[in-house]
């Protein structure tokens, strides 16, 4: 049997051969670990550009103490990649970083400490500022970027309770191993984007099941981030098929802690109000979402959310025994 670690810091990464080497080098320069034994494992998800000849010119000259490891995952989509991680994490706790995401020198240190201090937290998640290649407006801010795994819920650490349906991004999470291996099936519904298909939220999906058995899910300020979001993320043609992606798998994260007797009822408030929704957004903005991105990446949402279990239903997604 393999000894596990401390901590491991897993990367799924999709074509990230140009955003990897700032992330590494973040990760050679981390503080306070001289106590830790950690690793870093590169999870290089079916790409197509040269992920692989970046990872190993790093290993070859790789100067710390931390071994640097690298595993191909063949099955497109992000849930592949994390379970992946998952499967090779010697950690007792498994933090991910996405390719383009930044932490400050103290973030594998403030991620150990958190979890030391509270023993039932399942998962957790880090403050994520943005990194704008350009700066979008105030209204986009506030409504449209917390879409984009930004996450600033002030300076204390915050538990995320159950009835408030609220959870943190897999863009910086941190998992306790034994909580994903107790309580995520091997088999979930949602994949991640993959070409040709925007649905998401399978890292909702899989938090869901971690609550659901009864650890914590908590927001730790401590552990900072940046996310660098390029401008080509702030377009139409992005956003739009972005916010069709987390309409279309929102009966998925709505259901999962749902009993089976009462998804017939919980279906039909969900209907009548996502109904609401897009009658109160089309009477304010008088059904003109030409000029307005803001309000028409809020429309396709509310429209996508709508029509979710139909969509998944014929797709085949609520019978996925694939994955």
């Amino acid at each position: 049997m393999t000894e596990s670690i401390d901590f491991t810091v897993a990367i799924p990464t999709y074509n990230g051969a140009s955003r990897l080497p700032e992330l590494l080098e973040r990760l050679q320069n981390q503080l306070h670990t001289e106590h830790l034994s950690w690793e870093i494992i590169v999870v290089d998800n079916n790409s197509t550009d040269n992920t692989a000849e970046v990872v190993q010119s790093y290993q070859a000259n790789w100067p710390c103490f931390y071994p640097l490891k690298y595993v191909f995952e063949a099955k497109q989509g992000a849930a592949y990649a994390r379970k992946r991680g998952v499967a090779e994490a010697l950690g007792n706790l498994i933090g991910f970083l996405d390719d383009d995401n930044y932490p400050l020198s103290n973030w594998v240190a403030e991620a150990y400490a958190f979890a030391q201090k509270n023993p039932k937290a399942g998962a957790y998640g880090s403050q994520i500022h943005p990194d704008w290649q350009i700066k979008p407006s105030e209204e986009f801010q506030q409504r449209i970027a917390p879409f984009l795994a930004i996450t600033e819920r002030g300076n204390l650490p915050l538990l995320y309770e159950t009835k408030n349906k609220l959870l943190p991004p897999s863009a910086g999470l941190v998992v306790r191993r034994q909580a994903w291996l107790n309580s995520v099936p091997q088999k979930t519904i949602l994949t991640g984007r993959t070409p040709g298909s925007m649905l998401t939220s399978e890292d909702l999906e899989v938090l869901s099941y971690i609550q659901n058995a009864g650890w914590e899910i908590w927001y730790n300020p401590n552990m900072e981030i940046y996310h660098k979001i390029p401008n080509s993320r702030l377009q139409k043609d992005y956003l739009m098929p972005f916010f069709k992606g987390i309409g279309l798998s929102r009966y998925v994260t709505r259901m999962v802690n749902t009993k089976y007797y009462n998804k017939p009822f919980v279906f039909l408030v969900y209907l009548v109000n996502d109904l609401r929704k897009i009658v109160l957004h089309f009477l304010k903005y008088r059904g003109n979402f030409k000029d307005n991105l803001v309000a028409a990446c809020e429309m396709q949402l509310f429209l996508s959310s709508l029509i979710s279990p139909f969509y998944l239903w014929k797709k085949g997604y609520l019978n996925n025994t694939s994955n």
